[in-house]
């Protein structure tokens, strides 16, 4: 198995130790849940990196990559909607998650017809990926409706308006395949 992968697979191992700790009722539990989040944000960054430097990219890394990424995203945007239980947690939570979901099926499908490179990730997805990891960090690291929770909330919202920019830049770069004989 090439290290990239592992790191991916470690990035999933961690998701029911994140879980885990977040329940934990301890004073400490926030900050180390941050700390697993933390951990599987890094190995996010460094298994895309040693796969390109070590040459060392595959087509199962291809799949497991994002699969990783948008179960800890969407186990983490959960787990904040609930513990913050109020709709305006909710519904920039709802806006990331159901958007990961319409790009992976409009991935999916526009790879079935030969035109994955039409929606491949962009700039403002980058962006959009590290203001919602910061506003989950921020988020999880703290008591709601601190100062520093309050900032996280900022980037949460942020990242939902770039999340829906981006699907909007998505969805017209694939409407013409989509149009198609309709």
């Amino acid at each position: 198995m090439k290290i990239p992968n592992i790191l991916t697979s470690l990035r999933i191992l961690l998701i029911p130790v994140f879980v885990l700790v977040y329940y934990l009722p301890y004073e400490w539990a926030p900050m180390a849940t941050g700390c697993v989040f933390a951990v599987a944000g890094f190995t996010d960054w460094l298994d895309g990196y040693l796969a390109r430097k070590l040459d060392q990219t595959s087509p199962f890394g291809a799949f497991l990559d994002p699969v990783a990424d948008k179960l800890m995203v969407a186990i983490s945007l959960a787990l904040l909607v609930e513990g913050y239980a109020n709709w305006w947690i909710t519904i920039p939570a709802v806006i990331i998650i159901g958007r990961e979901i319409v790009i992976s099926a409009l991935r999916e499908w526009m790879a079935e017809v030969g035109k994955r490179s039409n929606v491949a990730v962009s700039y403002i997805g980058k962006v959009k990926t590290a203001l919602q990891m910061l506003a989950i960090m921020l988020m999880i690291v703290t008591e709601p409706y601190t100062m520093v929770s309050w900032a996280g909330i900022a980037a949460l919202y942020i990242a939902a308006i770039l999340t829906l920019w981006s699907m909007y830049q998505y969805l017209r770069a694939a409407w013409p395949a989509l149009s198609e004989e309709m």
